[in-house]
């Protein structure tokens, strides 16, 4: 059943009617350029074909009410006009979005909303920000908050994972979910929110593996990366690590730390770059040198990645060989691995991964497609 059946049929049978709407929003997988964002670098993240879905009605009383159709229970009651708990999870993010697009433009009336999603949490695949966008959508739909543009919506989205999710996140899942193209990888500048998008060639896949292992950015390992790379700028005497020249990195003001982690954030802008000129030119051979290259530096120099994520992503590079790559995406720790390779050899790729165990196959919950 699509996410969108799901939170239909939750709506009906908690609030007693069909919906007035239907809206989603995508997940997304970082093809490359990972923990650039809050550095103000380049990213080149696409939208998947799973995501978050919210059905909607609008209400004359004031008032929202809220059920997750993952979560039983009664539906969580709040006022827009008011903060949300922080650190609730997702209730937070749907108040949040409620809160801040109230403070934005105020509304009145109430909304009911039921959401459904086909992500796999904890996988790195921003589950998160997809809550936030759709919610922002099914608020827009019903007419409780002026019609906003892609790109303030996916501002307000970032603000709730600050302030009431306790993630510093940057605003590359925002930016992409709210803004990307179905087929395309969005190559997004994190300090100018520029963006262009880059479509993949038709032969090519985009596999999301789910290697099993649940990641956890709350408990700290993400912030305390930020922090790293906060204090490499400032003793750099610069802004952020985008504005480190690549040929001339001087780490002998830095600690060892700080060194790893700004060589990751240097070279894995410039492998961004290169990552999107790759696609461009339809050159999977070069793309694939770039993404182990990415993988590595994750592992050894970010010590974002995980030994079981690194030992599954060394056999799909085997089963792939030379035309594609696989690395893992999203903020690390566990989660996600992405891999692109030719279409013809997906189905070899795919046995050779049931042969070594890893994921479940082709089922939804392990491999999953960006959108075609």
């Amino acid at each position: 059943m699509t996410a969108e059946a799901r939170a239909g049929q939750a709506f009906e049978t908690a609030f007693g009617a069909a919906p007035d709407g239907i809206v989603f929003a995508p997940g997304r997988v970082n093809l490359i350029g990972d923990h650039v964002d809050y550095n103000d670098g380049l990213v080149l993240p696409m939208p998947l074909a799973l995501g978050t879905a919210v059905a909607w009605r609008r209400t004359a009383q004031p008032g929202f009410a809220a059920l997750a159709a993952d979560y039983p229970g009664t539906p969580y009651r709040f006022d827009s006009a008011a903060a949300p708990p922080a650190g609730d999870g997702w209730h937070s993010m749907v108040h949040g979005m409620a809160a801040l697009l109230h403070e934005d433009s105020p509304f009145e009336g109430g909304l009911e909303l039921a959401i459904a999603g086909n992500l796999p949490r904890g996988s790195g695949l921003s589950s998160s920000a997809s809550l936030c966008i759709a919610t922002g959508r099914a608020i827009m739909a019903a007419g409780h908050a002026a019609d906003t543009s892609p790109r303030r919506l996916a501002l307000i989205a970032q603000q709730v994972e600050h302030r009431f999710a306790g993630v510093a996140c940057g605003i590359m899942d925002q930016m992409v979910i709210a803004a990307g193209r179905p087929g395309a990888a969005m190559l997004l500048d994190c300090r100018t929110l520029e963006h262009s998008h880059v479509a993949l060639p038709a032969d090519w896949s985009v596999l999301v593996i789910q290697s099993g292992v649940v990641r956890e950015l709350v408990e700290g390992a993400y912030n305390t990366r930020r922090a790293q790379c906060e204090s490499a700028a400032r003793k750099l005497g610069l802004a952020s690590l985008r504005d480190v020249d690549p040929s001339g990195l001087d780490v002998t003001r830095l600690d060892s730390v700080e060194a790893r982690r700004a060589r990751h954030v240097v070279t894995e802008i410039e492998r961004t770059r290169q990552a999107a000129a790759a696609i461009a030119a339809q050159d999977i051979a070069t793309l694939g040198v770039l993404m182990r290259e990415a993988h590595a530096s994750m592992r050894d120099l970010f010590e974002a990645s995980h030994p079981e994520v690194d030992r599954q992503v060394a056999l799909i590079n085997a089963a792939i060989g030379p035309a594609g790559g696989a690395r893992i995406t999203g903020g690390g720790f566990g989660g996600a691995i992405v891999a692109i390779l030719e279409a013809a050899a997906e189905p070899d790729v795919l046995a050779a991964l049931r042969r070594a165990g890893i994921g479940a196959g082709e089922s939804a919950e392990a491999v999953s497609r960006a959108c075609p």
